[in-house]
């Protein structure tokens, strides 16, 4: 159990670590950053790469962002294993609309409650 804890720290610290030396060093932005994590993300499913680092890492490897883009490619596999092309828009919106949901409603419910400073 104490091996679980441990690469999961490892691998979301040094996932953290690459998204702070990327901001601290260029002239990226923590949206060109995200994307960016995203993108790597999906890349390393694609090569089933980030499965492997989910079977060392666990919990560390699924909270970065860079899950968001594994759990894309996977619904865009099965989509088109199951429908064909047509599965590509089908399974991302079908596998990660809890998540989109779920940050919709709750920014939602943070415009409603807090007030924006100008």
């Amino acid at each position: 159990m104490m091996m679980e804890y441990f690469g999961a720290f490892v691998v979301c610290g040094l996932i953290c670590l690459a998204g702070q030396l990327i901001y601290d060093n260029t002239n990226l932005t923590p949206g060109h950053i995200t994307s960016l994590f995203v993108v790597l993300g999906a890349f390393l499913d694609f090569f089933n790469l980030y499965d492997k680092l989910v079977e060392f890492g666990h919990a560390g490897a699924l909270l970065p962002i860079t899950s968001f883009g594994h759990s894309l490619m996977h619904a865009v596999m099965e989509g088109v294993a199951q429908q064909g092309l047509l599965g590509i828009p089908l399974g991302m919106l079908d596998l990660t609309a809890a998540g989109i949901t779920s940050a919709i409603y709750f920014a939602f419910l943070a415009a409603l409650i807090f007030k924006p400073k100008l």
